[in-house]
Protein backbone atom coordinates (compact mmCIF):
# COMPACT_ATOMS: atom_id res chain seq x y z
CA UNK A 1 0.00 0.00 0.00
CA UNK A 2 1.12 3.38 -0.80
CA UNK A 3 0.24 6.37 1.24
CA UNK A 4 1.36 9.55 1.30
CA UNK A 5 0.55 13.15 3.03
CA UNK A 6 -0.13 15.21 -0.20
CA UNK A 7 -0.11 18.83 1.65
CA UNK A 8 2.23 19.79 4.48
CA UNK A 9 -0.28 22.30 5.37
CA UNK A 10 -2.46 19.55 6.28
CA UNK A 11 -1.01 18.00 8.65
CA UNK A 12 -0.98 18.15 12.36
CA UNK A 13 1.17 18.51 15.38
CA UNK A 14 0.52 14.77 15.15
CA UNK A 15 1.90 14.39 11.90
CA UNK A 16 -1.72 13.44 11.29
CA UNK A 17 -4.09 14.55 9.05
CA UNK A 18 -6.52 17.69 10.56
CA UNK A 19 -9.93 15.54 10.30
CA UNK A 20 -12.95 17.66 11.94
CA UNK A 21 -14.97 15.37 13.78
CA UNK A 22 -18.38 14.47 12.16
CA UNK A 23 -21.20 12.86 12.81
CA UNK A 24 -21.92 11.03 9.52
CA UNK A 25 -19.24 8.06 8.73
CA UNK A 26 -20.10 8.43 4.94
CA UNK A 27 -17.81 11.58 5.17
CA UNK A 28 -14.40 9.87 6.18
CA UNK A 29 -13.44 8.31 3.04
CA UNK A 30 -14.09 11.49 0.90
CA UNK A 31 -12.25 13.81 2.77
CA UNK A 32 -9.45 11.19 3.64
CA UNK A 33 -9.14 10.58 -0.21
CA UNK A 34 -8.60 14.58 -1.08
CA UNK A 35 -5.53 14.36 1.49
CA UNK A 36 -3.92 10.73 0.35
CA UNK A 37 -2.41 9.54 -3.02
CA UNK A 38 -2.55 6.58 -4.30
CA UNK A 39 -2.83 4.30 -7.12
CA UNK A 40 -5.79 4.08 -9.09
CA UNK A 41 -6.34 0.91 -8.58
CA UNK A 42 -5.98 0.79 -4.92
CA UNK A 43 -8.90 3.60 -4.67
CA UNK A 44 -11.54 1.21 -3.02
CA UNK A 45 -8.86 -0.42 -0.54
CA UNK A 46 -8.12 3.20 0.59
CA UNK A 47 -11.68 4.04 1.24
CA UNK A 48 -12.08 1.36 3.36
CA UNK A 49 -9.42 2.51 5.62
CA UNK A 50 -10.05 5.82 5.47
CA UNK A 51 -12.39 5.42 8.48
CA UNK A 52 -9.88 3.33 10.27
CA UNK A 53 -7.37 5.82 10.05
CA UNK A 54 -9.43 8.48 11.11
CA UNK A 55 -10.40 6.24 14.47
CA UNK A 56 -6.73 5.89 15.44
CA UNK A 57 -6.51 9.91 14.87
CA UNK A 58 -9.07 10.33 17.19
CA UNK A 59 -7.44 8.14 20.16
CA UNK A 60 -4.42 9.75 19.79
CA UNK A 61 -5.63 13.20 20.05
CA UNK A 62 -8.12 11.85 22.84
CA UNK A 63 -5.32 10.17 24.74
CA UNK A 64 -3.09 13.75 24.52
CA UNK A 65 -5.63 15.90 25.19
CA UNK A 66 -6.33 13.73 28.66
CA UNK A 67 -2.43 13.60 29.02
CA UNK A 68 -2.71 17.42 28.66
CA UNK A 69 -5.51 17.90 30.94
CA UNK A 70 -4.00 15.82 33.76
CA UNK A 71 -0.85 17.31 33.40
CA UNK A 72 -2.39 20.84 34.52
CA UNK A 73 -4.51 18.71 37.20
CA UNK A 74 -1.25 17.72 38.65
CA UNK A 75 0.53 21.18 38.46
CA UNK A 76 -2.18 22.77 40.07
CA UNK A 77 -2.13 20.56 42.51
CA UNK A 78 1.88 20.92 43.34
CA UNK A 79 1.26 24.34 43.06
CA UNK A 80 -1.47 24.93 45.51
CA UNK A 81 0.51 22.94 47.71
CA UNK A 82 3.91 25.33 47.70
CA UNK A 83 1.62 27.82 47.81
CA UNK A 84 0.28 26.23 51.10
CA UNK A 85 3.56 25.84 52.52
CA UNK A 86 2.91 22.49 52.61
CA UNK A 87 5.82 21.92 50.19
CA UNK A 88 8.76 24.11 52.08
CA UNK A 89 11.94 25.36 49.59
CA UNK A 90 14.35 22.84 49.16
CA UNK A 91 12.25 20.06 49.44
CA UNK A 92 12.43 17.44 46.49
CA UNK A 93 9.27 16.75 44.38
CA UNK A 94 9.96 13.23 43.67
CA UNK A 95 8.67 11.93 40.41
CA UNK A 96 7.52 8.67 42.03
CA UNK A 97 6.22 10.10 44.83
CA UNK A 98 3.89 12.24 43.38
CA UNK A 99 2.59 10.09 41.18
CA UNK A 100 1.82 7.56 43.66
CA UNK A 101 0.05 10.46 45.93
CA UNK A 102 -2.17 11.72 43.48
CA UNK A 103 -2.60 8.52 41.46
CA UNK A 104 -1.60 9.28 38.16
CA UNK A 105 1.32 8.16 35.78
CA UNK A 106 4.85 9.54 35.35
CA UNK A 107 4.27 11.14 32.05
CA UNK A 108 1.68 14.00 33.29
CA UNK A 109 4.25 14.39 36.87
CA UNK A 110 7.18 15.16 34.77
CA UNK A 111 5.41 17.59 32.60
CA UNK A 112 4.01 18.91 35.72
CA UNK A 113 7.46 19.44 36.93
CA UNK A 114 8.75 21.02 33.89
CA UNK A 115 5.88 23.82 34.24
CA UNK A 116 6.66 24.46 37.54
CA UNK A 117 10.34 24.38 37.03
CA UNK A 118 9.41 26.98 33.70
CA UNK A 119 6.64 29.12 36.73
CA UNK A 120 9.89 29.84 38.64
CA UNK A 121 8.76 27.72 41.73
CA UNK A 122 10.90 24.57 41.43
CA UNK A 123 14.54 24.23 39.99
CA UNK A 124 16.06 20.88 38.28
CA UNK A 125 18.91 19.62 39.63
CA UNK A 126 21.23 17.48 36.94
CA UNK A 127 21.30 13.89 38.23
CA UNK A 128 18.80 14.72 41.19
CA UNK A 129 15.56 15.82 40.22
CA UNK A 130 13.37 18.63 40.64
CA UNK A 131 12.90 20.72 43.83
CA UNK A 132 11.64 23.91 45.26
CA UNK A 133 13.41 26.25 44.39
CA UNK A 134 15.27 28.36 47.22
CA UNK A 135 16.20 31.51 47.31
CA UNK A 136 18.64 33.76 49.30
CA UNK A 137 18.25 37.70 50.47
CA UNK A 138 20.72 38.48 47.52
CA UNK A 139 18.83 36.33 44.92
CA UNK A 140 15.65 38.38 45.76
CA UNK A 141 16.73 41.41 46.04
CA UNK A 142 19.02 41.52 42.80
CA UNK A 143 15.64 40.34 41.77
CA UNK A 144 13.58 43.33 43.43
CA UNK A 145 16.16 45.57 42.03
CA UNK A 146 15.76 44.59 38.32
CA UNK A 147 11.81 44.47 38.70
CA UNK A 148 12.87 48.21 39.86
CA UNK A 149 14.40 49.45 36.66
CA UNK A 150 12.26 47.15 34.20
CA UNK A 151 8.51 47.12 34.96
CA UNK A 152 8.52 51.13 35.01
CA UNK A 153 10.33 50.91 31.44
CA UNK A 154 7.84 48.64 30.05
CA UNK A 155 4.89 50.07 31.11
CA UNK A 156 6.23 53.54 29.99
CA UNK A 157 6.69 51.82 26.40
CA UNK A 158 3.39 49.85 27.02
CA UNK A 159 1.74 53.02 27.64
CA UNK A 160 2.71 55.04 24.08
CA UNK A 161 1.66 51.39 22.06
CA UNK A 162 -1.12 50.35 23.63
CA UNK A 163 -3.74 48.89 21.05
CA UNK A 164 -7.49 48.01 22.30
CA UNK A 165 -7.03 44.64 21.81
CA UNK A 166 -3.94 44.85 24.29
CA UNK A 167 -5.65 46.90 26.90
CA UNK A 168 -8.97 44.54 26.88
CA UNK A 169 -6.39 41.72 27.88
CA UNK A 170 -5.02 43.92 30.94
CA UNK A 171 -9.10 44.57 32.13
CA UNK A 172 -10.01 41.19 31.47
CA UNK A 173 -6.90 39.84 33.75
CA UNK A 174 -7.66 42.89 36.55
CA UNK A 175 -11.51 41.53 36.66
CA UNK A 176 -10.40 37.47 37.15
CA UNK A 177 -8.49 38.73 40.19
CA UNK A 178 -11.26 40.67 41.73
CA UNK A 179 -13.32 37.16 42.10
CA UNK A 180 -9.95 35.46 43.54
CA UNK A 181 -10.50 36.30 47.23
CA UNK A 182 -10.17 33.42 49.54
CA UNK A 183 -6.97 31.55 50.56
CA UNK A 184 -7.57 28.64 48.36
CA UNK A 185 -7.71 31.22 45.35
CA UNK A 186 -4.01 32.43 45.89
CA UNK A 187 -2.47 29.78 43.81
CA UNK A 188 -4.82 30.92 40.89
CA UNK A 189 -4.03 34.61 41.96
CA UNK A 190 -0.04 34.60 41.85
CA UNK A 191 -0.51 33.09 38.21
CA UNK A 192 -2.88 35.58 37.08
CA UNK A 193 -1.04 38.03 38.64
CA UNK A 194 2.16 36.89 36.97
CA UNK A 195 -0.10 36.83 33.60
CA UNK A 196 -1.16 40.41 34.22
CA UNK A 197 2.99 41.46 34.59
CA UNK A 198 3.86 39.66 31.71
CA UNK A 199 1.07 40.80 29.42
CA UNK A 200 2.55 44.81 30.45
CA UNK A 201 5.84 43.39 29.45
CA UNK A 202 4.54 42.12 26.40
CA UNK A 203 2.62 45.09 25.16
CA UNK A 204 6.46 47.08 25.30
CA UNK A 205 7.05 45.67 21.85
CA UNK A 206 10.89 44.99 23.15
CA UNK A 207 11.21 41.34 22.70
CA UNK A 208 14.35 41.52 24.60
CA UNK A 209 12.60 43.68 27.65
CA UNK A 210 9.93 40.40 27.71
CA UNK A 211 13.01 37.96 27.80
CA UNK A 212 14.88 39.71 30.47
CA UNK A 213 11.70 40.11 32.70
CA UNK A 214 11.15 36.56 32.19
CA UNK A 215 14.29 35.83 33.73
CA UNK A 216 14.19 38.50 36.53
CA UNK A 217 10.39 37.08 37.05
CA UNK A 218 11.79 33.90 37.97
CA UNK A 219 13.90 34.69 40.91
CA UNK A 220 11.25 36.65 42.41
CA UNK A 221 9.94 35.13 45.49
CA UNK A 222 6.30 36.26 44.63
CA UNK A 223 5.41 32.73 45.53
CA UNK A 224 6.68 32.93 49.12
CA UNK A 225 4.85 36.28 48.92
CA UNK A 226 1.33 34.35 48.53
CA UNK A 227 2.51 31.46 50.77
CA UNK A 228 3.00 34.18 53.58
CA UNK A 229 -0.93 34.64 53.28
CA UNK A 230 -1.62 31.35 54.44
CA UNK A 231 0.58 32.45 57.72
CA UNK A 232 -1.22 35.46 58.06
CA UNK A 233 -4.96 35.59 57.08
CA UNK A 234 -5.70 38.90 59.03
CA UNK A 235 -3.67 40.73 56.33
CA UNK A 236 -5.41 39.05 53.15
CA UNK A 237 -7.73 41.30 52.34
CA UNK A 238 -5.79 44.56 52.76
CA UNK A 239 -3.05 42.95 50.85
CA UNK A 240 -6.07 41.91 48.06
CA UNK A 241 -7.04 45.21 47.95
CA UNK A 242 -3.63 47.20 47.71
CA UNK A 243 -2.63 45.21 44.74
CA UNK A 244 -5.88 45.59 43.15
CA UNK A 245 -5.77 48.77 43.23
CA UNK A 246 -2.25 49.41 41.56
CA UNK A 247 -3.17 47.20 39.14
CA UNK A 248 -6.26 49.48 38.32
CA UNK A 249 -3.96 52.89 38.25
CA UNK A 250 -1.57 50.63 36.18
CA UNK A 251 -4.20 49.66 33.70
CA UNK A 252 -6.07 53.60 33.71
CA UNK A 253 -2.60 55.01 32.73
CA UNK A 254 -2.00 52.76 29.80
CA UNK A 255 -5.21 52.91 28.42
CA UNK A 256 -5.07 56.46 28.40
CA UNK A 257 -1.72 56.04 27.10
CA UNK A 258 0.22 58.39 29.68
CA UNK A 259 3.88 57.17 30.07
CA UNK A 260 4.50 59.52 33.43
CA UNK A 261 1.63 57.56 34.75
CA UNK A 262 1.82 54.66 33.97
CA UNK A 263 5.56 54.43 34.86
CA UNK A 264 4.45 56.35 38.10
CA UNK A 265 1.69 53.20 38.74
CA UNK A 266 4.13 50.13 37.74
CA UNK A 267 7.14 52.12 39.96
CA UNK A 268 4.66 52.04 42.83
CA UNK A 269 3.68 48.98 42.51
CA UNK A 270 6.70 47.30 42.95
CA UNK A 271 8.16 49.49 45.81
CA UNK A 272 5.36 48.08 47.89
CA UNK A 273 6.47 44.45 47.14
CA UNK A 274 9.69 45.41 49.37
CA UNK A 275 7.69 46.41 52.09
CA UNK A 276 6.43 42.41 51.94
CA UNK A 277 9.59 41.16 51.65
CA UNK A 278 10.18 43.14 55.10
CA UNK A 279 7.20 41.38 56.32
CA UNK A 280 6.35 38.61 55.21
CA UNK A 281 9.86 36.92 54.44
CA UNK A 282 12.13 39.25 56.88
CA UNK A 283 14.77 40.65 54.87
CA UNK A 284 16.18 43.78 56.87
CA UNK A 285 14.77 46.91 55.63
CA UNK A 286 18.27 48.46 55.41
CA UNK A 287 18.95 45.93 53.03
CA UNK A 288 15.57 46.91 50.79
CA UNK A 289 16.40 50.66 51.12
CA UNK A 290 19.68 50.18 50.22
CA UNK A 291 18.91 48.27 46.69
CA UNK A 292 15.94 50.65 46.48
CA UNK A 293 18.76 53.67 46.72
CA UNK A 294 21.41 51.77 44.08
CA UNK A 295 18.14 51.45 41.18
CA UNK A 296 16.41 54.73 41.62
CA UNK A 297 18.99 56.98 41.49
Amino acid sequence: MFLAVADPPAMSIFGLYKIPPVKSIDFYPNFLLRNMTYPNNLTSVTSQIAPALYIIYNMMLTETLSRRSLRDEVFDALHKRIIAGEVRPGEWLRQEDVASQLGVSMTPVREALDQLVAAGLAERVPYRGVRVIELTHDEMLDAYGQRILLEPLAARLASETATPRGVQDLKRLLAETLDLLRLEDMSRLREVSRQFHSQVVAMSGSPLLTRLYGIVAAKFPDWMLYEAMFRHPEALTESLRLEQDQHRALVDAIAAHNPEAAAHAALEHILSLGKDLETYLGIPRELIRQKEQQYLR
